[in-house]
């Protein structure tokens, strides 16, 4: 019997984002990376940690060793070209405070965060070790990161029922896609994760595997971003470090969206320029795998600990900027 045109369009999907890693097989937080799996070909590792661009770089200011406790907001008139925007969030807008503010009065966790996205949003790979012992990180000179990791405690390991294998945009929203042990009847993935959580801030990471509908992208982001707004939940839109619809057009939406509703914006694509094959295993979708050693020039060649990191100092400055 022929498989259905649908069917084969969920069976692509996953393939994209998620499926038939070889050289990066997802770990437990607890385990260590296998140095060979892990390691790029010797040809490929620089002799120093990638640098990354920080909110100081772009200002022309030295990065304070601790974080600015007054909140920075950015007024542009006009969108800079999304490749230039910063990697990491320079302040928040006064709408997002806003947000946030009315989130706390209809009695949302100020200290948990949501994570939307296909399988890059699981734990085994994404901030997971961040709440487990200090022993399974180290965050090198980012130590005024453990503030915010304390803060946010509970978050990062948490299994999000709004992160699957192959989710798109559009399956966040089908209770087809929902955890029926946790979901209530035709409540989809976004919606059952914040009653769940409660959370206060979603990072949203999706655009990978909605290559196969990209026309459904745009309102379906849409939809995400409005849905969290009227809930009291500040959005963090992230770019990918891929372009498997090979005009940037994804990040380009992303950007341009996170402009009109002046939401934070992870620039992760931006971060990912700096390392060899941007951070990307041979595929040119799957991201390289290092432990969470901020402190190791070896793994921050790697895609994952570049992707943890400016992760972590994302959710710190919106934190900040939304609270302080």
């Amino acid at each position: 019997m022929l498989l259905s045109k649908t069917l084969l369009m969920i069976i692509a999907s996953a393939l994209i984002a998620c499926g038939n890693v070889t050289a990066t097989a997802p770990l437990k937080p607890t385990q260590e990376p296998d140095p060979i799996a892990s390691a790029p070909p010797a040809s490929v590792i620089p002799s120093e940690t990638p640098r990354l661009i920080t909110a100081g770089d772009l200002t022309d200011t030295p990065r304070p060793a601790e974080p600015a406790t007054t909140p920075i907001t950015v007024i542009t008139s006009t969108p800079l070209a999304w490749q230039d925007l910063p990697i990491v969030p320079q302040g928040v807008s006064d709408r997002m405070r806003d947000v946030y503010k009315r989130g706390q009065e209809l009695g949302r966790n100020p200290q948990a965060f949501a994570k939307v996205g296909d399988c890059g949003g699981t734990p085994s790979w994404f901030l997971g070790p961040f709440d487990g012992d200090p022993d399974l990180y180290r965050l090198g000179e980012y130590t005024y990161l453990q503030e915010m990791i304390d803060y946010f405690k509970g978050s990062f390991a948490r299994d999000s029922v709004a992160t699957r294998p192959g989710f798109n945009t559009s399956s966040i929203f089908s209770s087809l896609w929902a955890d029926p042990a946790q979901c209530k009847p035709n409540e989809g993935p976004l919606i059952c994760e914040l009653r769940l959580t409660d959370a206060s801030y979603a990072v949203i990471m999706m655009g990978s595997n909605d290559v196969w509908h990209p026309d459904e992208f745009e309102p379906q982001m849409r939809r995400a971003i409005e849905d969290l707004l009227e809930r009291g939940v500040v959005p963090i839109l992230a770019t990918k470090a891929d372009d498997v619809e090979q005009d940037g057009s994804i990040n380009a939406t992303i950007a341009r969206l996170a402009f009109e509703y002046e939401l934070p914006l992870w620039n992760f694509w931006r971060a990912a320029q700096a390392l060899p094959d941007h951070g990307l295993q041979e595929d040119g979708v799957h991201l390289t795998w290092a432990g969470p050693r901020f402190d190791d020039a070896k793994a921050m060649s790697h895609g994952w600990p570049v992707r943890n990191l400016t992760a972590l100092q994302t959710l710190d400055a919106v934190w900040r900027g939304v609270t302080k």
